[in-house]
């Protein structure tokens, strides 16, 4: 059963007040809250575990690294992926799509070959492919999209061509809120032998993910979005892939055997973790896969689509309040903008009164720039957000615009 007071119960962060006022948390497309389950697993390792993984020939050592392989396994289970030496654990989505691009990108993109992206790429899954380009010689190719913020599937059809070696598109939008149709996108894709990452840095909080039905051959998402540590990620790849890249980084886990001769590589997943990882994290963040479980996919996505359904009619209701991104198909993220308002002022504003929102371009200029705007207001929902804390940020945002209106009249 879907208790919600039982849920924000878990969250310690949640009972505290802001600038006099109840927190009312939304910014967390940014980063989620964490559950208590997740912040006592931290606190118990480096109390009662702390200890390298792996090599080391005592007790504590082979603590750490079963609970450490333990959280292979649950992110395996996360996703989906059919074996646990898909699962590569990065510092989150930006490190894995970069080493994709370092190690992938750098083996296979020749000059003249071209990396299809999206225009509401967030500038992790832009900057990775850019410098990639620039290095070799290599075209960078935008999917359009439309006034309402979904992709011209159309538009990348016409892009995909012979010389197309990767695609790399979001799963879902971090500004706008839009669901990409990437089945579709792998599907088409395949057809021409093109492989697809998938950045599901925004997706993988919300809704059931299964990469080995999407198909997809590479996807990335971070730990903090899921209620886990800060710092921590994922990377899946299909196998065969992953094992013809060569290393990212080198030293520590990744080799098998060292001379000075040479060096020969360690077998999947440690080929791509290089030197002591980020242990206490990478097993706290099992809790967080746990936690999310527990409550189960489905009900954090019907809970947070009821929130965006009564947040879009009460923001709509807003006298002069406008919602950038009218995807067909979204998760819980409202971009906005007030007439004659600066994003910021409004967030200041919320502020104020105890209510975090995010404002800015949300590292997604290109995209900004697409509606002819600097930025705009975002609130993002969570499991643990409820209808009362929408009700308050709406009446806030009224008093906000009515203000402002008078200000204007006087």
């Amino acid at each position: 059963m879907f208790d919600i007071n039982k849920i924000r119960e878990d969250f310690p962060i949640l009972q505290q007040e802001v600038n006099g006022f109840p927190l009312v948390y939304f910014d967390n497309a940014a980063t989620s809250q964490k559950p208590k389950v997740v912040i006592d697993a931290l606190n118990s390792y480096y109390t009662g575990v702390n200890s390298n993984v792996h090599r080391g020939a005592h007790t504590l050592a082979d603590i750490a690294t079963g609970q450490f392989e333990d959280t292979r396994e649950a992110a395996r289970q996360f996703i989906n992926a059919s074996s646990t030496e898909e699962v590569i654990f990065t510092k989150g989505t930006t490190e894995g799509i970069n080493l994709v691009a370092y190690s992938f990108g750098r083996s296979q993109i020749q000059k003249g070959d071209e990396i299809i992206i999206s225009t509401m790429e967030h500038h992790s899954n832009i900057v990775p492919w850019q410098m990639l380009c620039e290095e070799k010689g290599a075209i960078l190719k935008v999917i359009p999209i439309t006034d309402e913020g979904e992709i011209i599937f159309e538009e990348f059809e016409k892009l995909l061509s012979e010389k197309t070696k990767l695609v790399a598109v979001v799963h879902v939008s971090n500004a706008l809120g839009t669901i990409n149709p990437v089945e579709r996108i792998i599907e088409a894709a395949h057809k021409l032998d093109v492989p697809v990452l998938v950045d599901g840095a925004q997706s993988s909080p919300h809704f059931d993910v299964d990469v080995q039905k999407m198909d997809c051959d590479f996807y990335v998402f971070s730990s903090h979005k899921v209620y886990g540590p800060t710092g921590m990620g994922v990377l899946y790849g299909k196998k065969a892939l992953l094992e013809a890249m060569p290393p990212f980084i080198g030293g520590g886990e990744m080799i098998k055997e060292v001379s000075f001769k040479g060096t020969t590589f360690n077998e999947l997943p440690f080929k791509f973790e290089a030197g002591t990882p980020n242990i206490a994290d990478t097993i706290a963040m099992k809790k967080a896969f746990d936690y999310v479980n527990q409550i189960g996919k489905q009900n954090i996505a019907d809970h947070e689509n009821d929130l965006l359904t009564y947040a879009t009619e009460i923001f709509e209701s807003i006298d002069g309040l406008r919602i950038v991104g009218q995807a067909k198909e979204k998760v819980s993220v409202l971009s906005f903008l007030i007439d004659g308002i600066h994003a910021y002022d409004i967030g200041m504003a919320l502020d104020a009164t105890g209510i975090a929102i995010r404002t800015g371009h949300h590292c997604a200029q290109p995209l900004m720039e697409r509606f002819g705007i600097e930025g705009t207001a975002r609130a993002s929902f969570a499991v643990y957000n409820t209808k009362e804390e929408v009700e308050r940020v709406g009446k806030s945002l009224d008093r906000i615009a009515s203000r402002f209106r008078t200000k204007i009249s006087v």
